[in-house]
């Protein structure tokens, strides 16, 4: 099975067997999960959904991607991480684009707080 490196950005067939009017064309996403905690031959990944559209962001829970050599953007572009997702990797298709470390570790403290498992910063108190 092909292994994905965490903060790698990947081609994901979202829904190759889509219903009309849900998205059936290939999207980058980026792999978020602790490769450590997978051996070589799990079947799926974990990943947050890249988007170019600024309707889709939730302030606190998606990252502002800017386009550089490295990540392979050609316009700005948001991490959703409150959409974190897993999905077979037969339905990815690797890159050569990553984003830094910088930006895998605050997409995943996103995927925490949209998961509840750490408090949203707007609300923690002082």
């Amino acid at each position: 099975m092909t292994r994905f490196g965490p903060g790698e950005i990947v081609l994901v067939d979202w829904r190759r067997d889509g219903r009309l009017g849900e998205p059936n064309k290939l999207r980058p996403a980026i792999v978020v999960e602790n490769s450590r905690a997978f051996s070589d031959g799990h079947a799926t990944a974990i990943l947050v959904p890249l988007s170019g559209d600024a309707l889709m962001v939730i302030p606190g829970l998606a990252l502002a991607i800017e386009p550089e050599t490295e990540n392979g953007c050609t316009k700005r572009c948001w991490a959703l991480s409150y959409l974190v997702t897993t999905l077979s990797k037969t339905r990815l298709r690797g890159t050569h684009s990553r984003i830094t470390p910088d930006q895998l570790q605050t997409v995943r403290n996103q995927v925490v707080v949209a998961v509840g498992a750490a408090p949203c910063p707007a609300t923690q108190s002082a």
